[in-house]
């Protein structure tokens, strides 16, 4: 019972891991361009809904809609103000650029907000349910099935409509979608800001699960790009498997080695992973 509660607690932390990264992934996939503002949009998608509910009482399940409105928003603006004007440069440019926004918007939420950690404390929280001896965190269970919820969405807009048709062109071929008449852009700066709306509603979603704070960013960062390298560059379906698999190690690690190392054994993995496998989980060979 132990090992499967472990499992347990393992998907279901491997679900949010899979929403943090999935936008991250789709933006280093289309764009060529590694987001290192993605954590700090992470903890700000948090701070809204912590806010929302201390002010206004309104739950994180549905602050996800207004955290992931406007963090598309913020995404799109600097993506098609500023982003968009380095984009074709190597990566370390943008790499740079995306380090100092993020230094700008981290410093700023710690004038704002100061380091505190702070925790979204519901008045009727789902609590616990134990079936067959397994107890079942409904909230985290919850948040969880939204954050699949949100991932496939995101898989359907991207398979099934023009903008995700456009998104996949550019991805595959920037000048040819160019000439076929696809404004590349702006397909940029929406693929831009659906990576922010990804993060503000896994954001939202883990103001019930992690403490608050700005310092949470960099860790947030780590999972997003673990994911994204053990699952494979700009697939959705790779940032699912790499979300459960970071899940599953982490959550086994803490067992038999403490949860002191979980990141620890997931950088390991990575440095593994990139020495045999590349290419990732989900990938494919010479893929961009």
């Amino acid at each position: 019972m132990l090992y499967a509660q472990i499992l347990l607690n393992g998907l279901v932390l491997g679900g949010l891991y899979a929403c943090i990264s999935v936008g991250f992934s789709l933006v280093w996939g289309v764009l060529n361009v590694i987001n290192v503002l993605h954590g700090s949009f992470v903890v700000l998608g948090s701070y809204i809904a912590y806010f929302a509910y201390v002010h206004l009482g309104i739950h994180p399940f549905v602050s996800v809609i207004i955290a992931g409105a406007l963090l598309f928003a913020l995404g799109y603006v600097v993506q098609l103000g500023l982003i968009n004007r380095v984009v074709g440069a190597p990566v370390l440019t943008t790499l740079v650029l995306t380090f100092g926004l993020d230094l700008l918007l981290n410093n700023g939420m710690l004038l704002a907000f100061s380091a505190d950690y702070r925790s979204v404390q519901l008045a009727n929280p789902l609590g616990s349910k134990v079936i067959a001896g397994l107890v079942l965190p409904l909230d985290r269970l919850m948040a969880m099935l939204l954050a699949g919820v949100l991932t496939g969405l995101l898989y359907l807009l991207l398979v099934r409509s023009k903008i995700g048709h456009a998104i996949v062109a550019v991805r595959m071929d920037r000048e040819a979608a160019a000439l076929m008449g696809v404004d590349v852009k702006t397909i940029y700066a929406i693929t831009f800001g659906i990576g922010a709306l990804m993060a503000g509603a896994a954001g939202s979603l883990l103001s019930l699960v992690f403490p608050i704070s700005p310092l949470a960013s960099s860790e947030y960062l780590s999972i997003a790009f673990i994911v994204c390298v053990l699952g494979g560059l700009g697939s959705i379906a790779g940032a699912i498997v790499g979300g459960l698999a970071l899940g599953l190690i982490q959550s086994f690690g803490a067992l038999f080695i403490g949860p002191e190392h979980g990141l620890t054994i997931a950088f390991v993995l990575l440095i593994l992973l990139l020495i045999f496998k590349p290419t990732g989980i989900m990938g494919r060979r010479g893929y961009e």
